[in-house]
């Protein structure tokens, strides 16, 4: 019987984890099928405070980790494939080999939805990225895309005209999801072109590790040129790691796990921690807050039970 389960072990999980066993509850970690989240494709990280010449991402969780292991955390590789939520203690299947559990935190995440290209996966954290805010910074004075078409992608070519000399966005379409707000900010930013009806077909150069330009298709006329680039944002939506919990989990219509104040859920003794929950900030520091909340509200749920 452990006392808390934790799912995921990025910012979130990670930062749980140590509040967890600082508390003498001995949590169990669940790395999950993106072992160390967002963070582990993310070369450097500018911005998490402690670090004034930045830290590779992969290095920052893992120093996390280790931190957690130090007080008595114990992680195990995998992930939950069918959850049991409908009565305590909570039972989970971690790779058919189930845990029963007095208390869980979800910090599974939430996955960027990408192209689809192998160029594009082969540059992610070397010129592409689905993160402005984390990475924008990197390309001051260079040539920046972004695709995408909602508001995301919107705020995103906005943020990035504060760096880049200039921001191509693309989207396949000549419709947008976006506010009509945003669109008319975006339209209206000089610094940004918008083209319509296109599509990216590879990112160039896997062979350089770096990106270094673009190949677009217009979809009406099937034209197909080449386009210098030096970051490319993708800002097409993100995909949270909540399948498992559908039908015992409130989720919202994307997916997100609805907060029910402070770290709470919908079940009695289930705590969400970062990116899972949090559509809006999506930063490390965020989802380490949020992690140290989830866990001192196990810490003192557990308590009130007498454990």
């Amino acid at each position: 019987m452990q006392n808390v389960v934790i799912l995921g072990s990025g910012c979130a999980g990670n930062t749980a984890a140590v509040y967890a066993a600082r508390a003498n509850l001995t949590p169990l970690v669940v790395t999950g099928h993106e072992p160390g989240g967002q963070l582990s494709i993310t070369s450097l990280v500018e911005n998490f405070p402690g670090f004034p010449e930045g830290v590779d991402g992969p290095v920052l969780v893992q120093r996390m980790r280790e931190q957690a292991e130090h007080f008595g955390a114990q992680y195990r590789d995998g992930s939950v494939i069918e959850a049991d939520l409908s009565k305590r203690p909570f039972r989970l299947s971690i790779e058919g080999e189930w845990v029963e559990t007095r208390t869980l935190i979800v910090a599974t995440g939430a996955s960027a939805r990408w192209l689809g290209l192998e160029s594009e996966q082969k540059l992610i954290g070397k010129g592409v990225s689905s993160c402005a805010t984390c990475d924008g910074f990197f390309f001051r004075d260079k040539r920046i895309m972004v695709i995408g078409g909602g508001d995301t992608a919107m705020e995103e070519a906005n943020f990035l005209t504060r760096f880049g000399r200039d921001v191509t966005l693309v989207h396949r379409r000549d419709q947008f999801r976006a506010s009509r707000i945003m669109l008319d900010r975006t339209y209206g930013n000089k610094k940004i072109e918008v083209v319509t009806n296109t599509v990216v077909e590879e990112v160039f150069d896997p062979s350089k590790g770096v990106v270094t330009g673009v190949r677009l298709k217009n979809l009406q006329s099937g034209e197909q040129w080449d386009r210098d680039v030096d970051g490319l944002f993708i800002a097409i939506g993100h995909i949270p790691n909540t399948k498992v919990f559908q039908g015992q989990l409130e989720l919202d219509g994307d997916g997100y796990i609805v907060s029910k104040g402070g770290a709470r859920t919908n079940v009695t003794g289930v705590f969400h921690a970062g990116d899972v929950q949090d559509r809006v900030y999506r930063q490390a520091i965020t989802a380490a807050g949020a992690g140290c909340m989830a866990a001192i509200e196990v810490e003192r749920f557990l308590e009130a039970e007498g454990h």
